[in-house]
């Protein structure tokens, strides 16, 4: 059986580090102690993840038994040291020695890393889907890999050795070598054989000198069908991206309807009622009454919120677009027609469809609509194949329905398919207690965007927009609140922000909900005057030109009321 060598090391540099490594991978010999005077030094380190005992001093290492001593700090006065105090049985490898050593451990080292990256490089470029050559100065080819041989069907053994100013004088690796310049997308024949390709070149520089060429090629042929996978590729996002424009999700809750009318409030617990359903919705109501509001409101409470919610204005898509809008089309259907187009219905599958303004619909697409309602199922414009669908359909339209199926503009069975929850949203001037909520709701909404901080109205200006009809209803109103906050300057918005703002009042306005006195709706029409145009002599000059009447008439009638 061999015997263990006992190895103590001094010096724990660099040096003595890679000696460390080293004698721990021999298998008969023991390092049993590490000196070096700093604690940080790496072979001290090194020594202690090891569990291998450090030390110090000279007198620590000296007192341990140990076969050799290897000395690689190099110090005269610490061979002499160790000569002083070493057992006589120990043998001293001085820094010559250890230096030689280290020196043939360090390019041991460094043929090892050598030969791993080597294999590492070899690994990649025999991976590779692209051809490669390689060719030192004098034009010899040196390397080819794998793909090279694929590609062209020449093996290795024919290429290699060959010269490439002869093989191939014209390619892109030979203009490299003359040129000592790289070259891209460089298309030509692959010399020894009948392959076009398009290649990248470039030369091969060590330590400012060229060495050799590479050439990386890929066939013509490889090159179309990546272009027109890309093309494809391009063809698919396109589509995808037009269906996500399409769809969109919900954008309110209940929770952010705000009124308190007894009419508006049994509207909104219909609303949360029909919600858990999938019942079709018909939302009746003027303009700017909050339809579209109580649609995403109501397709944010149903079990289907976390699916498409697909708007649809009836009035403002042309007749002739129609059909192919909630129905889609196939490719050629109609001139234009250049590909396959989902439809409004299609996209809204197992989600939720509102249709705005559906008393403007054609009959011709009632008639199609209600074969979605029945049966929910329809083709594509020039298609064949019957597409079903699972949809929630809720409608609006600020136009009487039952009006429109009398005069013959709307089908009967449409309209009852489509009323089997009917909500009725009361116009703003039959709940006017809540336009100064509304009004405080748009302000704060308006500081955010605007950059203001206004935090509410005088008396006037209050009183002025609860005595005005709001023909154009909520929508109106933001509107108003809007352009006064645009003009603001304070923290307040004052009557005089509202002139010019509120339509004059007209015959449609005039007409109240009830018959009153005269007297009571003159005193109504000089105090909306006088609001509008204020109590100046200026303001009341404007406001008794608006009534039509003198300035005495007015001061006359003011005495009177």
């Amino acid at each position: 059986m061999i015997q263990r060598i006992r190895v103590g090391i001094i010096g724990a540099g660099n040096g003595g580090s890679s000696i460390y490594k080293t004698l721990q991978a021999i298998e008969h010999v023991e390092v049993v102690v590490v000196c070096d005077i700093s604690g940080r030094a790496p072979g001290i380190l090194l020594a202690q993840q090891d569990s291998v005992t450090t030390c110090n001093s000279i007198e620590e290492l000296c007192s341990a038994s140990l076969d050799v001593i290897i000395e690689a700090t190099g110090l005269t006065e610490v061979q002499q040291k160790i000569e002083q105090l070493k057992s006589s049985s120990t043998a001293v490898m001085e820094a010559q020695g250890a230096n030689l050593m280290m020196m043939v451990m360090e390019e041991k080292e460094k043929l090892s890393e050598i030969k791993h990256l080597k294999g590492q490089l070899d690994a990649i470029l025999n991976s590779v889907q692209e051809a490669i050559e390689v060719a030192s100065t004098d034009g010899t080819i040196i390397y080819v890999n794998p793909s090279f041989c694929r590609v062209t069907g020449i093996s290795g053994a024919e290429r290699i050795g060959q010269n490439i100013f002869e093989v191939s004088p014209q390619g892109a690796l030979a203009r490299v070598l003359r040129t000592h310049e790289p070259i891209f997308a460089h298309r030509c024949m692959v010399g020894g054989c009948e392959v076009e390709v398009v290649s990248n070149a470039s030369p091969i520089i060590v330590d400012g000198k060229m060495e050799a060429g590479v050439v990386v090629f890929q066939p013509l042929t490889d090159v179309y069908k990546v272009m027109e996978q890309l093309q494809q590729s391009n063809k698919v996002i396109t589509e995808l991206q037009n269906r996500i424009d399409q769809i969109t999700t919900s954008s309110f809750t209940f929770d952010e309807i705000l009124g308190s009318h007894p009419d508006f409030e049994k509207a909104l617990n219909l609303a949360r009622q029909a919600a858990k359903s999938n019942s079709t919705v018909l939302i009746l109501g003027e303009s700017g009454t909050g339809k579209e509001l109580f649609a995403h409101a109501l397709h944010s409470a149903s079990a289907r919120r976390d699916k498409p919610f697909i708007k649809v204005n009836c009035a403002a898509i042309p007749e002739t677009l129609l059909e192919s809008e909630f129905f889609g089309h196939e490719k050629g259907a109609f001139t234009g027609a250049l590909k396959i187009k989902l439809g409004k219905m299609e996209l809204a599958n197992e989600g939720t469809i509102f249709l705005d303004e559906i008393g403007d619909m054609n009959p011709y697409l009632q008639s199609k609509l209600l074969r979605v309602l029945q049966d929910m199922e329809f083709e594509r414009v020039g298609g064949t194949q019957t597409i079903k669908v699972d949809v929630r359909i809720i409608a609006a339209t600020n136009r009487n329905l039952r009006e429109l199926v009398k005069q013959g503009d709307f089908r009967e069975d449409l309209y009852y398919r489509l009323n089997v929850v009917e909500l009725r949203l009361p116009p703003l001037r039959k709940h006017k207690g809540d336009i100064l909520t509304y009004a405080q709701f748009f302000i704060m909404k308006f500081n955010r965007k605007l950059g203001k901080r206004v935090i509410g109205m005088t008396p006037q200006a209050e009183q002025l927009l609860q005595n005005y009809q709001w023909p154009g209803n909520v929508r109106e109103l933001q509107n108003v609140i809007e352009r006064a906050m645009v003009s603001v300057e304070g923290d307040m918005i004052s009557h005089k922000h509202f002139l010019n703002l509120l339509e004059p009042v007209d015959s449609k306005e005039r007409e109240c909900d009830e018959p009153i006195a005269l007297d009571e709706m003159e005193k109504r029409m000089i105090r909306l005057a006088l609001q509008r145009y204020g109590g100046s002599v200026e303001g009341k000059k404007q406001a008794a030109q608006v009534l039509n009447i003198s300035l005495a008439t007015l001061y006359n009638k003011l005495k009177t009321l």
